[in-house]
Formats: structure tokens, sequence, C-alpha cells
């Protein structure tokens, strides 16, 4: 990057500035959540970034981020958010900062971290009742190192290290009510292509104290196998086929935000992703699209009893 851009760039608001000149794949679902989501939270914030695909966004020594950043391991961003409320609390104790001038801690994942490296130091943060809210850019497998499985991965997807006929034969982890049972103030699912009911939920989740943890579902056009110019079907199509569903637990209860109806069949939303498409070529696998389909079913009928 040059000195002219980056002066240009440190001249730019913050809507614009986030991820300018960074070297991230087109169509990128988290980054359009993360862009929604950093225009209501601000610059008055900390990011604390677990290594992944969102690391790209700050290459030494610049950083998009018009408030402060930090780069942690993958397993330790929770740990890392400790250290820094730890400081800033203490720093408002001794009146070296007002509370006008207090910051909101975030940490900043990928789903590799916050379903599976990770998930023991966030657990650790909750119990400890910490203040900081928890983004997790669900892409749906470690996207930063060639799309290998991780927890998040759904049934039958084809990965870098699921390469069967049949893909990846587990199941994507609930971490919804993994981290719902540990009683948070908050915890919430959104999509960047469903802007206003994301907005909502971040305005919510600032508002509170305490763990606040958001699971952004992030369509990724190099690890799913579709075109960049698709992203906002494939988003759209993840909520009104159900597979996705948007929800959110607070004061013990949760709540669904959009019920889809009538839904769309399963079979829509994956037939436009290659990691699919050994559901539908050679053979059209219908054993196993009607599996997903029941399971989809399932979960929505639980919902409405």
């Amino acid at each position: 990057m040059s000195e002219l851009t980056y002066r240009r760039m440190k001249d730019l608001p913050s809507t614009h500035l986030l991820g300018t000149g960074t070297p991230m794949c087109a169509g990128c679902g988290g980054l359009n959540a993360l862009h929604q989501i950093y225009d209501i939270i601000g610059e008055k914030s900390i990011f604390i970034n677990a290594a992944g695909c969102m690391t790209l966004l700050s290459v030494y020594p610049f950083t998009p981020f018009r408030g402060s950043w930090l780069y942690t391991a993958m397993a330790s961003a929770p740990a890392g958010a400790q250290g820094v409320r730890d400081a800033l609390d203490v720093l408002l104790q001794k009146n070296r900062m007002s509370m006008q001038d207090d910051m909101q801690v975030v940490v900043l994942t990928g789903d590799g971290a916050a379903y599976g490296m990770g998930l023991s130091a966030t657990s650790g943060a909750m119990e400890r009742d910490l203040d900081f809210m928890y983004i997790c850019y669900d892409n749906e497998g470690y996207g930063n190192t060639g799309q290998q499985y991780s927890g998040a991965t759904p049934h039958a997807a084809m990965t870098a290290t699921s390469r069967g006929p049949r893909g990846f034969p587990g199941f994507k982890k609930d971490l919804f009510s993994i981290w719902s049972a540990h009683k948070p103030a908050y915890v919430a699912t959104v999509i960047g292509t469903e802007p206003l009911d994301l907005a909502r939920k971040i305005e919510k989740a600032r508002s509170l104290k305490g763990p606040r943890m958001i699971i952004a579902l992030s369509p990724c056009p190099t690890g799913w196998d579709y075109d960049p110019q698709d992203s906002v079907t494939v988003g759209k199509l993840a909520v009104r086929t159900g597979v996705w569903p948007l929800k959110e637990y607070v004061d013990g209860k949760v709540v669904h935000t959009k019920v889809p109806h009538p839904r769309k069949p399963v079979e829509e939303y994956l037939k436009l992703q290659g990691r699919f498409s050994h559901l539908f070529e050679p053979q059209r696998d219908d054993a196993l699209i009607n599996e997903i389909q029941a399971k989809v079913g399932a979960y929505w009928e639980d919902v409405d009893s």
C-alpha cells in the first residue's frame, strides 16, 4: 500500500474504510456481515481477532479498523479479550480514562476457532461473565487454509478433507445451543443478506453487558464453490429454505426473528453450490437430499410445536 493510498484511506469514514484495499475474496459473506456490524459498533472498539480469513484485513502495519485491533492465535481470542477488558477496567478505576472513552471489546473469529479450537477459552470467558461481544463469521470450514472441514461443516458438503462420494459424513455442531447453555447475556444468529435483522440484533447486543455472542453465516464463494455474484442469492436461500434459522437467546428464552413461510425446498440452496454438486451429478442422490430436507423439516416442526 502506497503512502498516498494510506493518507487517502485515513480520511475516509469507517463505513468506507473497512475492507478497502484488502486481499479478501470477491463475494465474501463474512466481510459483508462485518461491514454492517462495524457500522453499528463503531470506532470506540477494540477487535481481538483470532487467526483466520479476516486476519487478511490487517496487514502490518496497517488496519482498516478505525478503533483498535489485536491479533491472537486461533484458540486465544477470548483470553486476549479478558486481558483487554481487565486493562480498560483498571484504567477506569484509577480515573486514567473516562467512561466516555471506554471501548467495546469485540472478539472476531471464524468457525474453526468458534466451533473448535477456541471453544474452551470462550466457555471460560462466559463462566467469568466477561463483558465482551463475540462475533463468529461462519463459512463452514477452515477457509483460510483450503476449506478443510470444521465443526461447522454441514452434512454431505464436499471439503478439502472430506472427498468421499457422500461428502462430509458428520453434522454441523449446534453452537447456538452450546453458547445458550452457558446462560450469557445474549446469543443471536445473523446473516449479511438480512440487514435489518442483523442491525437490530447488533444494536441490542451493544446495549447489553456481559457475554454477547453473534454467529453470522458467511457464504464463501471460494470454499462453497459458486460464482461470487450469487452470494446474496445463496445467503437469502439459506434463510428461506430454513437451513439457517434466524433467532436470538435473551432473558433465558429463544425467539425466532424470521420464520420462513412457506419454506423453499432445501435443494434450491444446495444446487447453487459446487460443494454439493455430487448430490445432483452424475446421478441425483435423492436419499441424501431427502435426508438433509428431513433434518431441516424436523427442526422447524419442533419450533412450531
